[in-house]
């Protein structure tokens, strides 16, 4: 097994660690006294008090993982899928059969936000997501799947969003005045991958506080479980954020942040497809990457006013990709590989939440209004321009007292876009109204029937410049959904929790603009794309800290040709399942193994065989001694050392990976 035969110093920390925790579990076993069991306490909760198909991981889970991407932390949620995963450059996060693919950063149709701010991905040719950041800057992650949740975020959204969340001074200050300091230090063997993340968290007064975050991320070459090379070249990607927010006036009902977050890579002599593991095709470029994000917000929430809960919020995100070619290449292709991309988005939102009764209705509304700017240098292998966008958007859960809730959704787009260059110039207008409604029943059991229909519009964006007639074609789609939900305690056994949701969905795409033709000439429009499936998310948590987590994701799509000619949609997903056995002692120990499963996906070309990977996860913090506060972590990611790929990937996953964290905060 290649992977280890440099490794042996890592490897006798792992084991040393692993042994020394067994007589603590056997003394947790039999004497119980490592604190008091969590009721229902597993590593994520199903979220069943929604219609939204939304899956949440906290700080915990986000640490469990020991993610050295984002999209490493969510690739359990169902209807996730990542193209590569394991490495910033070349990968993707993929909803739905939508959003990242193996030839675009992105189809505009998954959002990322980032503390507010609009970030993520360009139509960018063989240039990966270029979700540039670091998983370590953040607490929370969320997942909306499918349309129906989007409205508050943008337009044409028909994969889903993802919402990341950075950390704040007063989580490690417990909003008590002083000065924290934590220290995190990660090791990975596959690779000989090394993180250092270091927060200084500064709270003077109760009103006031900041936080630095600096993360320096290197890993190497990884290797797949035959011992072959997934990439050319290892990756240094060190990344800073600075948080600080001030409350004020009465019971602080006023609060302005300012949040800065800065990630950069410098790859050299690397392949310009970020897809493949040579630079057969383009050949190989000198590559600099810088992502920043830049966030100032303003809130207000009066003590005794349910009316005003109001959240303004200025946003700044650059992406700069400078390239360079270094294989003498000439003419077009030279043109395509030394050209320089910066995408910039100003945005502004205002939004308020406000709960009211007109009757025996409450009311729960969010609306607010957006302004958004996004400009885009002009490129050789991509249009230049500025994109002008106004929205406004209005989301009134409705509760009735008897178990049913309605929850109706509108936003209003409209955009003007204006090229930079000829051709590609001329300035284009377009506007459209979109929405939908939920409805959700919830039963005096914890059971809960619900269903929604949504309808979305994909405006022309500025990469569509180079097709004029695309520029008055807004993509179209609708969604439509149902499920059922059920949570409870005390169902097999006193003091359990269990909990499960199940979403059947079926999203059709026509005016299809982002795609070609699958095997026919270049150029050949698509008809229509249409995509269904199951996601389903249950956990089970015992009394006595054993727990099981399960996710499922069953999907199918078809593209519709020209004259009638069907075939298979080329980003659907394989399907797959995610299941998690472990047990809780307390606070102080949490041991669980995962499987990852994939089935077998025909319908291609290229078909992808299934797999079954296993993972193991260990966190222990200790409660009491010369140890207490620090935490330790080790994880061995593919056990068996599996070769495999997933689907929608370009390469192998890697192989067999031990990963140790140690955490001190001082």
């Amino acid at each position: 097994m290649p992977h280890f035969n440099s490794r042996a110093a890592l490897r006798a920390t792992t084991a040393l660690i692993v042994v020394a925790s067994l007589p603590i579990a056997a003394i947790a076993q039999d004497d119980g006294d490592l604190g008091t069991i969590i009721l229902g306490q597993s590593k994520r909760d199903v979220q069943t008090d929604t219609d939204v198909a939304v899956t949440t991981l906290d700080q915990d889970e986000i640490d469990d993982r020991q993610g050295g991407t984002v999209g490493e932390l969510i690739d359990t949620v169902p209807g996730v899928s990542l193209v590569n995963g394991s490495t910033p450059q070349g990968s993707g996060i993929n909803i739905r059969g939508f959003g990242s693919n193996s030839t675009f950063g992105s189809d505009q149709k998954v959002a990322v936000i980032v503390d507010g701010a609009s970030t993520g991905a360009e139509e960018l040719y063989r240039i990966g997501t270029q979700l540039f950041t670091d998983p370590e800057l953040y607490k929370e992650v969320e997942v909306i799947r499918g349309t129906i949740g989007s409205f508050e975020y943008g337009s044409g959204i028909v994969g889903g969003v993802v919402k990341l969340e950075s950390k704040d001074a007063s989580d490690f200050t417990g909003g008590v005045p002083g000065l924290v300091a934590r220290e995190t230090l990660q090791f990975s063997s596959n690779g000989d991958g090394i993180t250092s993340s270091t927060i200084l968290a500064w709270q003077p007064t109760e009103n006031f506080e900041a936080l630095f975050n600096y993360t320096w991320r290197k890993q190497g070459v990884q290797q797949d479980g035959d011992g072959n090379d997934i990439s050319t070249k290892g990756v240094k990607l060190p990344s800073y954020q600075l948080k600080t927010k001030y409350s004020f006036g009465e019971d602080n009902a006023h609060a302005v942040t300012f949040a800065y977050s800065d990630t950069s890579a410098d790859d050299r002599d690397v392949p310009f497809d970020t897809f493949t593991t040579t630079g057969i095709g383009f050949g190989n470029v000198d590559r600099q990457t810088q992502s920043r994000t830049t966030v100032l917000g303003y809130s207000y929430n009066p003590t005794g006013n349910d009316l005003v809960d109001l959240d303004v919020t200025l946003s700044y995100a650059d992406q700069d990709i400078q390239s360079e070619g270094v294989s003498g290449q000439t003419g077009t292709l030279a043109a395509l590989v030394n050209a320089d991309n910066r995408y910039e988005m100003t945005k502004l939102t205002v939004k308020n939440t406000s709960l009211f009764s007109t009757g025996a209705i409450a009311h729960n509304l969010r609306s607010g209004v957006e302004l958004i700017r996004k400009d885009r240098l002009d490129a050789s292998s991509s249009p230049g321009g500025t994109d002008d966008r106004i929205a406004v958007f209005a989301v009134d859960e409705l509760r009735f007292g008897n178990g049913w809730s309605v929850t109706p959704a509108l936003r209003y787009e409209r955009s003007t876009i204006t090229g930079s260059t000829a051709p590609n110039d001329g300035t284009f207008k377009n506007a459209a109204l979109m929405g939908g409604v939920s409805l959700r029943y919830e039963f005096a059991n914890g059971l809960s029937l619900f269903s929604s229909a949504a309808y979305t519009e994909s405006l022309p964006i500025i990469d569509d410049l180079g097709s004029p007639a695309f520029m008055t074609q807004p993509e179209k789609s609708r969604t439509l959904e149902v499920g059922a939900a059920y949570s409870n305690t005390d169902v097999f056994a006193q003091g359990d929790t269990f909990s499960i949701k199940g979403n059947l969905y079926h999203t059709r795409l026509w005016d299809v603009t982002s795609y070609q033709a699958s095997g026919l000439p270049f150029g050949t429009p698509i008809t229509e794309i249409e995509v269904k499936g199951l996601e389903l998310e249950a956990s089970y948590a015992m009394e006595s800290g054993i727990y099981v987590d399960l996710n499922a994701n069953i999907a199918s799509g078809t593209e519709y040709q020209p004259g009638g000619t069907t075939v298979d949609w080329r980003n659907v997903p394989a399907n797959g399942v995610n299941l998690t056995l472990g047990k809780k002692f307390g606070d102080e120990l949490d041991l669980s193994w995962e499987v990852v499963a994939q089935r077998r996906y025909t319908k291609s070309a290229t078909p992808t065989a299934g797999f079954g990977v296993h993972n193991l996860r260990a966190t222990y913090r200790p409660q009491q001694g010369v140890l207490e506060g620090m935490e330790v972590r080790v994880g061995v990611e593919n056990v068996f050392d599996k070769q495999y790929q997933r689907r929608l990937s370009t390469r192998a996953a890697a192989g067999r990976n031990v990963k140790l964290t140690l955490a001190k905060s001082f």
